[in-house]
């Protein structure tokens, strides 16, 4: 299984590159987690936001792996611990389908894209910004590993 985190933008700062590759090598190579970038939909001054996010959308759809499992990265999603993560986790390697993560960008996911999700997690109640979800999900990925192979990384 190969989980796809697949965001909206490109051109990250050195440090969201940093944190989130940190992360994501820790994981063993039968769930190893795979960024693909999207280009951002064109944004400024007089830019329709709403077919920016669209746009946005189609290209996720675009990039989405055969018969993955989709779920959408939301704060209206449903929050899980990280013992829910874990189990959600055995669950993705036991399916043996590969796992896809829409991240949106920063006026948040296409709508096309939370059709397509089969489900909706949120990482917190407050709206994070686009770039330190790449992070947040990659430690939290790798902090449910470690509770399943009984690494001391997580000492809950």
């Amino acid at each position: 299984m190969r989980i796809h985190l697949i965001a909206a933008g490109n051109r990250m700062p050195d440090w969201v590159n940093t944190g989130y590759g940190e992360f994501a090598g820790r994981l063993p190579p039968e769930s190893r987690l795979h960024l693909i970038e999207i280009a951002p939909g064109r944004r400024g001054k007089g830019a329709d936001v709403a077919r920016a996010v669209a746009a946005e959308g189609e290209r996720m759809l675009a990039a989405l792996p055969k018969n993955s499992l989709v779920i959408a990265l939301e704060v209206g999603g449903k929050a899980w611990t990280t013992e829910n993560l874990a189990a959600q986790f055995s669950a993705w390697l036991q399916g043996g389908r590969d796992v896809a993560l829409l991240v949106g960008g920063p006026d948040g996911l296409a709508e096309s894209c939370r059709a397509r999700a089969e489900m909706r997690w949120s990482l917190s109640p407050l709206t994070l910004p686009h770039m330190l979800v790449r992070i947040v999900v990659a430690e939290q990925l790798y902090r449910a590993w470690s509770l399943l192979n009984g690494h001391p990384y997580h000492r809950a």
